[in-house]
């Protein structure tokens, strides 16, 4: 839930990024509506809000009092609406996730799926974001909880459940390879192959293991969109490299195959359900995370 007024909203996020050019883009509110808020804002209060530098914004001490309290009246204001939705009984509610694009296709959606049959008055906000962007947000509490890929270390959060995701190769379920239990990184060798490129996390990975065997990967092609990696082995491009949460839905279909790669030096990506420790969660939020937390169990 918002704030209480377009002015905290605004400052918020042009306190978050520094920049009302960037607050703009986030909120899709034009820049010279952000730049009136604020400066109404610092009129009303009678001080500055934030420094005008020519790299941007930065919060003067007044500044950082208020956004504080922003923090402060958000999480009371969600703590209001969790007592609300407590009476309510989940006839009604909503909740706020974030989870990463890899996540928009799979088991995700299959989960709400189900909760909207179960639940139809559960209202839920999904925010598709990158991975390193989350502890913020939930930290803001600008959500209940988040997915989560190789979370680092943030003293807020709280790690509910997390599930190893192995690395491999995809394939079409004809193709040779698909035939095989698992498979060495050699294969890159043997097939022409569609490479992750950066920022994909998943090239780093791979990197290393051209470094470490000495072998390197025959690229057919290389895609910084997981979609665009599918979408070319589906139409016999080559094999690609994902995890397995990349293609699950497609596997799951048998659309594509999945191969894990083998190697002892590879760590499987972790995916977590992350959520800030102080926050009180509604009871849309933990029935949403309880399904969640059962689909980890059954497997992914």
């Amino acid at each position: 839930m918002p704030v209480f007024s377009r002015f905290l909203r605004y400052f918020m996020a042009v306190a978050q990024h520094g920049s009302i050019r960037k607050a703009s883009d986030e909120l899709h509110i034009a820049a010279s509506a952000i730049d009136r808020q604020i400066l109404q804002g610092e009129k009303m209060l009678g001080t500055l809000l934030f420094e005008r530098l020519p790299t941007g914004l930065r919060l003067t001490t007044a500044g950082e009092l208020l956004l504080t309290s922003c923090r402060r009246w958000t999480r009371d204001m969600s703590a209001l609406t969790t007592q609300i939705d407590n009476l309510k009984g989940l006839r009604q509610g909503s909740a706020d996730i974030v989870i990463p694009d890899a996540l928009t296709k799979g088991f995700i959606p299959t989960v709400l799926g189900k909760l909207r049959e179960s639940h139809p008055g559960i209202t839920v906000n999904i925010h598709v974001r990158a991975s390193r962007d989350m502890g913020e947000i939930l930290v803001n509490g600008d959500a209940d909880f988040a997915l989560m890929f190789n979370p680092g270390h943030m003293r807020e959060l709280y790690v509910r459940a997390h599930k190893e995701i192995p690395l491999g190769f995809i394939t079409l379920p004809d193709h040779p390879v698909a035939a095989m239990d698992e498979a060495y990184f050699s294969l890159c060798a043997e097939y022409p192959v569609v490479v992750p490129a950066p920022p994909l996390a998943l090239w780093r990975p791979l990197e290393l293991l051209e470094a470490e065997t000495g072998m390197k990967i025959q690229a057919i092609a290389r895609a910084d969109n997981i979609q665009m990696i599918k979408s070319l082995v589906s139409e016999g491009v080559g094999i690609g490299i994902l995890s397995y949460l990349d293609a699950y839905d497609e596997i799951q279909k048998g659309q594509l195959a999945f191969v894990p790669l083998r190697n002892k030096k590879l760590s499987p990506i972790t995916l977590a359900l992350c959520v800030d420790r102080s926050r009180q969660l509604s009871m849309a939020a933990r029935l949403i995370i309880s399904e969640v937390e059962q689909f980890f169990v059954e497997g992914i």
